[in-house]
């Protein structure tokens, strides 16, 4: 009975993770904002992908938006890289975040209690010089000014009020406190994709994984 049981579970847990996949791919092919084109001018950000995880990166001053009120140099562990011009902003589970400074720190239970689900999220920024862009992880994306502008008045608004920081990986970043529910269905993928969305960009209905956010867009 308990081999059973155990078999049970197992071919229910392998169709949850497929049905999960599929379903995935199938509303990051699926496109909104279907009218946008990418101006011939305009303020160039970039989305990038470790291949787990994706986020934006914008100039800290560009189409009217400053970041440098939002990202203090002094709340690095080395302030002279303020002095870079680019910002990476990711959003993400608290726990996640802050007890895998190294994918060799990655542990099952840290996954399940992401996929289940919390309210203690947060945004990780990064203090850099404007990328260089590639087919595989870093792609480029003009967007209008008032694009723009909606793209940042969306992070801002996943900035925790009052929010603290906390030390980040390397000399040149930290993470805040910030809003948003995390879970298997609203994952830091899915919230670039969101922020594109919201912004207006043509992307996907819905992209949990990298390749859902990373396919919409050329080198």
């Amino acid at each position: 009975m308990l081999i059973r049981l155990i078999r049970w579970f197992t071919a229910g847990l392998a169709l949850l993770i497929t049905g999960y996949g599929a379903a995935g791919m199938v509303g990051g092919a699926i496109p909104t904002n279907r009218d946008w084109r990418e101006p011939a001018r305009g303020v160039t950000v970039y989305v990038e992908s470790n291949g787990i995880h994706t986020g934006l990166i914008v100039p800290k001053v560009a189409g009217g938006v400053d970041w440098r009120a939002l990202a203090d140099p002094r709340d690095l562990a080395d302030p002279r890289y303020g002095a870079y011009d680019h910002l990476a902003i990711g959003w993400g589970d608290r726990r996640f975040f802050l007890d895998t400074p190294t994918w060799r720190d990655l542990r099952p239970s840290t996954i399940l209690a992401a996929a289940i689900g919390s309210d203690a999220t947060l945004l990780h920024i990064e203090h850099i010089p404007a990328p260089e862009v590639t087919g595989r992880d870093v792609r480029r994306i003009v967007m209008t000014v008032a694009q723009y502008r909606r793209l940042a008045i969306f992070i801002r608004a996943h900035l925790s009020p009052r929010a603290r920081h906390y030390p980040g990986y390397a000399a040149y970043d930290a993470f805040y406190d910030a809003r948003g529910h995390y879970d298997a269905v609203r994952t830091c993928n899915d919230w670039t994709g969101d922020a594109l969305r919201h912004a207006g960009v043509r992307i996907g209905a819905w992209t949990p994984f990298p390749v859902t956010v990373m396919g919409w867009f050329g080198v």
